[in-house]
């Protein structure tokens, strides 16, 4: 983790950051050469201040850890992805509005648990080969 809140996933950090986490992850999807990302990146690190002990607030460079954008069918930089008991329950593309992602943030605290429990599991094969 640096020293804003924002822990920096990886390939080998992935499943223990997010897939485990027993409080909701926002993780964002991001390249270093992606210039919106850089434009989100500010409101990120600020509401992983607010949200500290709440959300648990990620990272991934899709340049290096193309695998986990693949398996969770990240198709643009930035991608905000909302993880709750290790599933994904929201998601919102491109450099959104901050107001917006902090209002999906805040929902995402009150509903996204009852909406995991909801959901059926993935299916993460993606080879297609059986």
């Amino acid at each position: 983790m640096n020293g804003n809140g924002v822990i920096e996933a990886n390939d080998l950090t992935w499943e223990q950051t997010v897939e485990k986490s027993t409080i909701p992850v926002i993780v964002m999807f991001y390249t270093p050469t992606c210039p919106h990302c850089r434009t989100m990146e500010p409101y990120f690190r600020e509401f992983s201040g607010e949200f500290a002990g709440k959300v648990v607030f990620a990272r991934i460079n899709l340049a290096e850890s193309a695998w986990i954008g693949e398996r969770y069918g990240v198709m643009s930089t930035p991608t905000f992805k909302f993880f709750c008991g290790g599933k994904p329950v929201q998601d919102l593309v491109g450099a959104v509005y901050p107001a917006i992602l902090k209002k999906r943030i805040e929902e995402v605290l009150v509903h996204g648990k009852e909406c995991a429990e909801k959901s059926t599991e993935i299916d993460y094969e993606i080879s297609g080969y059986a």
